[in-house]
Formats: structure tokens, sequence, C-alpha cells
């Protein structure tokens, strides 16, 4: 199993979640903008942080397991999980009835 078939699984439960958070509350453009935010913050961190990790040979990949495409020295692949967490956390927390600051009623 490659990692991008990996990711591929936790991306679609993600966003699975995410259109039923979205189908079960209303929330405002205000969460989506913070959500954006912060999933832009995750990925420059991870792209940093990836690459100087690979880069002083903390881990490495199988070649047989990735797709081929780098930012810098890590594979694309190691930015799903930052994209999963960005859609699936928000999701979590508005269906498990966390704050209401997200709702556009308010």
């Amino acid at each position: 199993m490659t990692y991008l078939v990996l990711n591929a699984v936790f991306l679609v439960l993600a966003l699975v979640l995410a259109v039923v958070a979205v189908l079960r509350r209303v929330i405002s453009a205000r969460f989506v903008a913070a959500v954006a935010v912060a999933l832009t913050l995750t990925l420059l961190l991870t792209a940093v942080f990836d690459n100087l990790m690979i880069g002083a040979g903390l881990f490495s990949y199988d070649p047989d397991h990735i797709s081929g495409l780098f930012v810098g020295l890590a594979p694309i692949e190691d930015f799903a999980y930052p994209l999963a967490a960005a859609i699936l956390l928000p999701a979590l927390w508005v269906l498990s009835g966390g704050t209401r600051l997200g709702r556009t009623d308010d």
C-alpha cells in the first residue's frame, strides 16, 4: 500500500465528517476563514520542519511507496496529515457540540 492510498482513506473520512458537520450546523465564513489560516500555518510548518528532519537524516521514505512529487525533500504525501487534521478536527468540534462561536446565528 502506498502512502497516497493511505492518505486518501483518511482524507475521504475527514471530508465526509466535514460535509456532515456543514449539513448539521450552519458554519460561518469567519469559522471557515479561521480554519483556512490554521491550515496555511500548519502546511508551512510541515514544509519547514519535515524538510529539516529529512535533511538531517532522522527519517526517510521508501521510494516504492511515494508518488515522487516533493516539496523540497518532503514527499507531497506528508502534507495530507495537516490537511486531514484541518478538515477533521473542526468538523468533530462542531459535531460534538463545541463552542457556538462558529455559527452564524450568534
